[in-house]
């Protein structure tokens, strides 16, 4: 459309104006809604319309810190075709892109007002019981569909290829792998839990730990993942579930989503106690045991069915398929922890702990979350469901 300028509301709407060829009789109304650490988010809409259309600009710097940390616009375009992969092979549950302009590093995608973010629904302490069972069919089809299962050699390390996304990986690797467990100057430690991130500092065993899923994620392109899947980027309703912000997307490990998004419900986990009183926090506590226990059987049961039909005969095996299944999610506890972690004393927290008014209780939560995480990456490999389960169940604050 034109030379790259950095969008403001007005920009937005002549964006959308030109795409969708509206003439200028029809009034268009606009609002800046991103709230993320990358990107400057509009949405677009006319008069009297419930729904309207979501602008997404890649800005040259990271914007939560400025033009101090430069960083490629080329991530609009990988999150451009990440999305445009997911969605065809799972268009119910991603996002849609209904436009995509590189030389303004613009997406139009469909606006998603009627949802909700999920994470901000559990801080309400609303339950939306299907979400968790949708994204775990969500990640068996876009993980099954990007990987070795489906596709042939030549097609898959060509996908590799079109997906790299080096820049933002190490940024990943840096900001999940590396800043935590070290006293470096981007961590955000509380000084309540300095004395507890001292000790995992010093805890060379765990980082021979977190060395090897490092290596793994860097080394394992198992399946175009999603590369940031929080619970702030899903957006939910009763009934429908769509997955958004694939930025960070690329070839690696399938655990690495799905522990991510375990960490995050397991990070909401230990905040219960600090929000609530024991009965409340019991039961919201065990909610989030029960989501992540549905989202790993769907994706299991959804990725098992589909491998029995993969078009390569070793790998269609039942039992190489159940053993690889049991890989994936030793991997993805292993990533668990290092999330959670991460989350609590790295760059980037979540609300979820962070929102917690009183200093002692949220410090509290802070340490449970650190000490699972830890738990995680040191016993992935002794955890199975049950295990975990029944680990859960133990950290769950008593009567």
């Amino acid at each position: 459309m034109s030379q790259y300028r950095i969008f403001k509301v007005d920009d937005a709407i002549a964006y959308v104006r030109e795409v969708e060829r509206l003439g200028d009789e029809v009034p268009l109304l606009g609002e800046e809604i991103g709230d993320g650490n990358l990107n400057q988010v509009f949405r677009v809409w006319q008069p009297g319309e419930s729904r309207g259309f979501i602008v997404k600009q890649a800005l040259p710097y990271i914007r939560c810190i400025g033009e101090s940390w430069p960083l490629t616009r080329d991530r609009a375009r990988i999150e451009a075709q990440i999305l445009l992969n997911h969605g065809r092979v799972c268009p119910e549950y991603t996002v849609e892109v209904l436009h995509y302009d590189p030389a303004l590093s613009v997406m139009l995608l469909e606006d998603l007002s009627d949802h909700r973010v999920w994470r901000q629904t559990q801080l309400e302490d609303l339950s939306f019981p299907e979400a968790a069972a949708q994204l775990g069919r969500y990640l068996a089809r876009v993980h099954y569909h990007s990987s070795a299962f489906h596709l042939d050699y030549q097609t898959q390390q060509a996908a590799k290829a079109d997906f790299a996304n080096p820049e933002l990986m190490a940024i990943t690797e840096d900001v999940f792998f590396v800043d935590p467990f070290r006293d470096h100057e981007r961590n955000n430690v509380d000084p309540l839990i300095r004395a507890e991130a001292e000790q995992l500092w010093a805890d060379e065993i765990l980082k021979v730990k977190v060395a090897a899923l490092k290596h793994d994620f860097r080394c394992k392109g198992e399946a175009l993942l999603h590369g940031d899947l929080h619970t702030g980027s899903v957006m939910v309703t009763a009934d429908k579930l769509k997955v958004i912000d694939a930025e960070f997307g690329g070839y690696g490990p399938m655990g690495f989503d799905l522990g991510v998004i375990f960490a995050n419900l397991l990070l909401n986990f230990c905040s219960q106690p600090g929000r609530h009183r024991a009965v409340a926090s019991r039961r919201y506590q065990q909610q989030r045991i029960e989501e992540i226990h549905s989202l790993w059987q769907n994706f299991r049961a959804d990725f098992v069915e589909l491998a029995a039909h993969s078009n390569d005969a070793a790998l269609a095996e039942p039992e190489y398929v159940q053993a690889f299944m049991q890989r994936v999610w030793r991997d993805a506890l292993g990533y668990a922890g290092c999330e959670m972690v991460r989350r609590t004393i790295g760059i980037a927290h979540v609300a979820d702990l962070d929102g917690i008014e009183d200093p002692a209780r949220r410090a509290a939560c802070q340490r449970q979350a650190l000490a699972l995480g830890q738990t995680l990456i040191m016993e992935a490999e002794q955890l199975d469901d049950i295990a975990f389960n029944l680990l859960l169940m133990q950290q769950i604050v008593p009567s």
